[in-house]
This record gives structure tokens, C-alpha cells and sequence, in this order.
């Protein structure tokens, strides 16, 4: 972390408040998974629902994968999976669908979440997309 950020943060209370004030209220949706090969919901925040449809309280201990259909790119989601394995970052588009069926070109970028060198979870940081 750089000094900035870890002056901004200040106590452990204190940044736990200041980053769920961040993602709580982020324009973009942010899903937190834990780091087992499941791959668990464990924070979905209003803008998931806003994007997918989703209410964040049903969506946790459920994966990512409900999100994906027919038209979902397996070659994006295999390419997806190998850099979870590795544990490196992820950028991505992919026609996924929304609670009512809806399909939705998602942009999304995936980042580990390491305390030294374990991986403790990961975030997704989506938005909806267009065709380029």
C-alpha cells in the first residue's frame, strides 16, 4: 500500500469503515469471492443488484457462475480460470444474463486480495459494456 493511502486509512476500525463506505457506495458493482477452488460470493454490493438483478443477500455462498448462459464465452471464462490458478489479475468482457434472463455484455476486472503472499479472496470489479 502506498503512504497516502495508508495515512488516509489510519486504524484497522477506521478502514474497515472506509473501504465498505467505498464499495457500498461505488458506481460500479463489486463481488468479493473467497480464494477456495469454489469460489464463494462473500460480498455482492447495491450496484450487483442494480447491474444483474441480483439482491446481494441471495447471491452470498452462491458463484459467480450464475451469471453465465449459452451465450457466455467459454473461451473468456477458461482464460478466466487459469489466471485464478496463478493468482493474477484478470480483465475480461462476456455476454452474461441477469436474474430475469436478460443477457448483458459484462466488463470485469479480477484482482487477488493478498495479505503477503496468500491469497485471502478475490474481487471482481464489473460494469456493463457495449460491443466494441
Amino acid at each position: 500500500m502506498n503512504s497516502t493511502i495508508d495515512k488516509a486509512l489510519g486504524t484497522s476500525e477506521t478502514s474497515i469503515a472506509m473501504l465498505k463506505v467505498l464499495a457500498d457506495n461505488s458506481f460500479d458493482s463489486i463481488l468479493i469471492t473467497d480464494a477456495t477452488t469454489q469460489g464463494r460470493i462473500i460480498y455482492a454490493n447495491k450496484s450487483f443488484k442494480k447491474l444483474t438483478g441480483y439482491d446481494p443477500s441471495v447471491v452470498i455462498g452462491k458463484t459467480p457462475r450464475i451469471l453465465q448462459g449459452v451465450g457466455t464465452d467459454k473461451k473468456i471464462i477458461d482464460r478466466l480460470a487459469v489466471a485464478l490458478r496463478l493468482g493474477k489479475r484478470f480483465e475480461g468482457k462476456a455476454i452474461n444474463y441477469k436474474k430475469d434472463g436478460t443477457p448483458f455484455i459484462m466488463c470485469w476486472r479480477v484482482i487477488p486480495i493478498k495479505v503477503g503472499k496468500k491469497i485471502q479472496a478475490w474481487v471482481a470489479i464489473q460494469r456493463e459494456g457495449s460491443v466494441i
